[in-house]
C-alpha cells in the first residue's frame, strides 16, 4: 500500500507540473504574447527582431539647430550601407570591386568594414566620419542591385565630430520615463518600453516637443544562418510629413561654439567650461562642458555628460563682486576709503593670499588687487543678510534659465535641464558668525554658483542691474519653417540693483584689468579691452588640495558685446592661473569672429 501510495504521490505531482508547464506556455505562446512579464514585453515583436538585420537612418526626431539654422543634429547625406548579409556572395570580391570604384574608395576598406559588420553598417572614414556619396554616385551603386550594398539618405544625429554635446544631450531607452512622463502615449500604443527619449540636455526638456514620427528604418529579414528569407523583401520605412517633427532653434552660434570647443581642448581642459552670452540679451552664444563625452555611448555612471556649466562650484573672489555690490548700494563703503591689509585678519588662521599683504590700499584697490582681508573686513560691516539679498538681487540664488509658468501641458518648464540655484549661506548656518562671515566674503565656505549664472551677473550689471533670465532656444518650429512657439526675452522674479551701483561695479571690474597691480592685468593685451573678476576657490577631492580657477567679465569694455565665464576645475596649486590665460583666448576668437561677420559682404561697398 505504501508503495502505490509514493507512486500516487508521485504521478500527482508530474501531472501537476506537467500542467503547470502547460499553463505557462499557453500563457507565453497565446495569452501574454504582446504584454509578457511586468516590463510588458511584446515576444511577437521580438521574435521578429530575432530575424531581423535592420539599420536607423533617420530617428525621426526634430532637428536642434544654431541661431542661423544650422543643425547639431546631423545632416542628410546619401551613404553607402552594407549589411553582413551580402558576405556570403560568391562573387563578392568582384562586387565590392565594382562599387568601390563608384564611390572612389579603397575595395579593401569595403571588405574590411564589411568582415568586421555583424549587424548593419555605414562606410566610414578613418576619423569615423560617414563617408558622403553624390546623388549620382547613390543611384549607381543602386542600379547593382546588390543584396546587402545600396545607398540611401542616412541623418546621424550625433556625427563624431559634433559640437555643443553636452547642450544638446543624448536620447536613450528608459522604461521608467516612458511610464511615468507618457503614460497616456504608452497605454495608447503611440510609444511602446522601447522607444527612445530624451535623458540628457535640450534633448531631455524638450523631449515631448523633439518627439515626432517614427524613426526611418531599413530592414533584411533572415534565416538562422544569416542568409535573407525568400518573400521577404528589404523593408523601408521613411516618414514624410511637411510639419512633423518639430525642431528647436537655439540662440547659440555653431562657429564660436566650435572655436570655444576648440580653445578649451587646446588648453588641455579635463574638467571646467566656457560660457558666453550675449551681453545684451542674455542670450547663449556657446557653452562648453569637459569632460566631452561619446552621445552614442554612454556611460551614465561616469558623469561625463553631466553639463558643468550648470553645475555649482565655490566660486571664490567672484564672489566679491556680491560682496561690493552690497557695500555700495548700502553706503557701508565708499570706493575711496581705505583699508590696511598685512596678510593676517587675526582670527580663524584667515590670511590674505599675498603673504606679505597689500599694505594701505582703497576698496577700489582691494577689489583690483582681490585683497582677503579688506574683504573680510567691508563683509563683517555689511553683515550676511545683506550679502545674501545682494546675491539674490544678481541673480545667484536661484536658476536663471527662461522658465515657462505653462507650456502647452507642462507646467514650470525649464529650457535647461539638470540647471542647480547656487547658495550663500547653508540651512542653519549663522549668518552672523564672524568666522562664517569671513569665509563667505571671499567665495569660501557655503557659496556656490553656477558659471552660467556668474556670466549671467555681468550681464545684469551691464542692464543696469536688472537681472533677466538666460535662454538657450528662441523657438519651436514645424518642419516646413513656420514658428510653433516663440520664447520672448523675460526678466527673473526678484528685485535688482540700481544703476549708480552698477555703474559702480563696471568701473571696479574694469580696473582689475586696468590697475598694473590687479589680478586680471595679464588681460591688458587681450584683443579687445576686458574687464572682470577672477576667482581662486580652495577645494578637496580624493583627498588631494585642489583649486578652481575662475575668470567671469566681459568685452569689450565700452561696448560690451560679450559676458563670459571661464572656469578650470581641480587644478593644483602651484599651476599658473588658465582661466585667466583661457579668457584672453577666448576674448581674441571673439574678436576675430565679429571682424569677420563685420566685414562688407562681396560685391557691396563699405559705407
Amino acid at each position: 500500500m505504501r508503495a502505490k501510495r509514493r507512486s500516487f504521490l508521485l504521478l500527482l505531482l508530474l501531472t501537476t507540473l506537467w500542467a503547470g508547464l502547460v499553463l505557462r506556455l499557453w500563457w507565453i505562446q497565446i495569452a501574454a504574447t504582446h504584454h509578457f512579464s511586468a516590463h510588458d514585453i511584446d515576444l511577437v515583436k521580438s521574435a521578429v527582431k530575432q530575424r531581423q538585420q535592420s539599420i536607423m537612418l533617420n530617428t525621426g526626431r526634430g532637428e536642434i539647430l544654431d541661431r542661423h539654422g544650422r543643425s547639431f543634429t546631423g545632416v542628410e547625406q546619401q551613404a553607402l550601407l552594407l549589411f553582413p548579409l551580402a558576405k556570403g556572395r560568391d562573387d563578392l570580391e568582384e562586387a565590392l570591386a565594382r562599387v568601390a570604384h563608384i564611390v572612389h574608395q579603397p575595395e579593401a576598406a569595403l571588405l574590411r568594414t564589411l568582415q568586421q559588420a555583424k549587424t548593419p553598417v555605414l562606410l566610414r572614414d578613418e576619423e569615423g566620419k560617414v563617408v558622403p556619396l553624390g546623388e549620382q554616385q547613390a543611384k549607381a551603386v543602386n542600379e547593382l542591385h546588390l543584396p546587402g550594398i545600396l545607398a540611401l539618405p542616412v541623418t546621424e544625429r550625433y556625427p563624431p565630430d559634433g559640437v555643443a554635446k553636452h547642450v544638446i544631450g543624448y536620447v536613450n531607452r528608459n522604461p521608467d520615463i516612458i511610464r511615468q512622463a507618457y503614460e497616456p502615449e504608452w497605454k495608447e500604443g503611440k510609444m511602446t518600453l522601447d522607444s527612445m527619449v530624451g535623458a540628457s540636455g535640450l534633448e531631455r526638456s524638450f523631449d515631448r516637443f523633439l518627439q515626432g514620427v517614427e524613426p526611418s528604418i531599413l530592414s533584411y529579414y533572415v534565416d538562422g544562418s544569416g542568409a535573407p528569407l525568400q518573400g521577404l523583401n528589404v523593408r523601408y520605412n521613411r516618414q514624410d510629413n511637411a510639419f512633423y517633427p518639430l525642431s528647436l532653434v537655439t540662440t547659440l552660434d555653431r562657429d564660436i561654439q566650435q572655436r570655444m570647443e576648440e580653445i578649451a581642448d587646446h588648453n588641455g581642459i579635463r574638467e571646467g567650461s566656457i560660457v558666453v552670452l550675449d551681453a545684451k540679451t542674455g542670450d547663449v552664444i556657446a557653452m562648453v562642458s569637459r569632460p566631452s563625452f561619446d552621445q552614442t555611448k554612454v556611460e551614465v555612471a561616469g558623469g561625463a555628460w553631466q553639463n558643468h556649466a550648470l553645475k555649482q562650484l565655490p566660486p571664490g573672489s567672484v564672489f566679491k563682486t556680491v560682496v561690493a555690490a552690497a557695500a555700495l548700494a548700502e553706503g557701508t563703503v565708499s570706493p575711496t576709503e581705505r583699508f590696511f591689509c598685512d596678510g593676517e585678519y587675526g582670527k580663524y588662521g584667515f590670511s590674505c593670499w599675498r603673504k606679505e599683504g597689500h599694505g594701505w590700499l582703497t576698496m577700489d584697490e582691494a577689489f583690483a588687487q582681490s585683497c582677503n582681508v579688506t574683504f573680510a573686513q567691508i563683509a563683517k560691516r555689511v553683515g550676511g543678510e545683506k550679502i545674501e539679498e545682494y546675491a539674490r538681487r544678481l541673480g545667484l540664488a536661484a536658476p536663471v534659465g527662461h522658465l515657462s509658468p505653462q507650456l502647452f501641458k507642462l507646467a514650470d518648464f525649464r529650457q535647461f535641464d539638470g540647471e542647480e540655484a547656487g547658495s550663500v549661506f547653508a540651512d542653519g548656518a549663522p549668518h552672523s558668525d564672524e568666522g562664517v562671515l569671513i569665509q563667505t566674503a571671499i567665495g569660501q565656505r557655503d557659496v556656490r554658483m553656477t558659471p552660467l549664472q556668474a556670466a549671467n551677473m555681468m550681464v545684469t550689471i551691464l542692464r543696469g542691474g536688472t537681472p533677466g533670465t538666460v535662454r538657450i532656444v528662441s523657438d519651436i518650429t514645424y518642419r516646413n519653417g513656420v514658428t510653433f512657439h516663440h520664447f520672448a526675452p523675460q526678466l527673473l522674479e526678484t528685485e535688482g540693483i540700481d544703476r549708480v551701483t552698477a555703474y559702480k561695479l563696471q568701473r571696479l571690474l574694469a580696473n582689475v584689468v586696468s590697475d598694473e597691480d590687479g589680478t586680471g592685468s595679464m588681460l591688458q593685451h587681450a584683443a579687445w579691452t576686458v574687464a572682470g573678476k577672477s576667482g581662486t576657490a580652495q577645494t578637496a577631492s580624493a583627498g588631494a588640495q585642489l583649486y578652481h580657477q575662475w575668470f567671469v567679465g566681459y568685452a569689450p569694455v565700452k561696448e560690451p558685446r560679450y559676458a563670459i565665464a571661464v572656469v578650470v576645475e581641480n587644478q593644483p596649486a602651484n599651476r599658473s592661473h588658465l582661466a585667466t590665460a583661457v579668457f584672453a583666448q577666448v576674448v581674441g576668437a571673439l574678436a576675430a569672429q565679429s571682424a569677420k561677420s563685420d566685414e562688407p559682404h562681396a560685391g557691396s561697398s563699405p559705407e
